[in-house]
C-alpha cells in the first residue's frame, strides 16, 4: 500500500523527472573521464543524483555532489550536449547548469555557502524523491568504487539529516 507521503510527493510534480531519468540514454562517452567500477553502480548514483536535482530546481534550491565519481560521469553526461539539453528540458522543464566549486559567480549562493549545508540540502532532496525502502548509493558510493579522496557523507550526518526530515513529515497531513 502506497503511503500518504509518497502519493503527495507523486502529486508535486516528480513523475515527469523519475520517467525521464529512466529514459535516459547513458553512452559509453559518459564514462570516459570516470573509470571507477562497476560502471552499473555509478549509473545508478548519476540516475539518484539527477532525481535529487528535481527536488532541487523545483524548489530553486542548490544542493550539493556527494560523490567524485557521480560527478565525473555528470561532467561526461555535460558534454554530451544536445542529450543533456533534451534530457534538462524533459526532467526539468528547463536547463539545469552546472556550478562547481571555484566556478560560480563570486556573488552566487554557489560562491557563499558552504558545502556542508549544500549537502546537508541534498539529502533533504533524496528524501523527497526515494521510492519507497530505496537505498541511495550517493552517500558512500566514492568509498565502494575506490576513489581515492572519497567525497561522500558520513552515515551518522545522513540519519541525523533524514531524522530532522522525518520529524518535521510527521506532522504533516495530506
Amino acid at each position: 500500500m502506497e503511503s500518504r507521503w509518497w502519493a503527495r510527493r507523486r502529486d508535486v510534480g516528480f513523475e515527469r523527472s523519475y520517467a525521464a531519468v529512466a529514459a535516459l540514454e547513458l553512452p559509453q562517452a559518459v564514462f570516459k573521464t570516470c573509470p571507477w567500477q562497476p560502471q552499473a553502480l555509478v549509473k545508478t548514483g548519476l540516475r539518484q543524483w539527477l532525481r535529487c536535482c528535481a527536488a532541487a530546481v523545483r524548489d530553486d534550491q542548490l544542493i550539493g555532489m556527494p560523490s567524485h565519481a557521480v560527478d565525473e560521469a555528470w561532467h561526461g553526461l555535460i558534454l554530451c550536449t544536445m542529450r543533456y539539453q533534451s534530457f534538462c528540458a524533459d526532467a526539468y522543464g528547463r536547463f539545469m547548469h552546472h556550478t562547481p566549486v571555484g566556478g560560480a559567480p563570486a556573488d552566487s549562493r554557489a560562491a557563499t555557502e558552504p558545502m556542508s549545508e549544500q549537502l546537508r540540502r541534498t539529502v533533504i532532496a533524496w528524501e523527497l524523491v526515494a521510492m519507497p525502502g530505496e537505498q541511495c548509493v550517493l552517500w558512500d558510493l566514492d568509498t565502494r568504487v575506490g576513489v581515492v579522496d572519497p567525497w561522500g557523507l558520513c552515515a551518522d550526518r545522513v540519519a541525523e539529516i533524514r531524522e530532522s526530515v522525518a520529524k518535521i513529515t510527521a506532522g504533516v497531513s495530506f
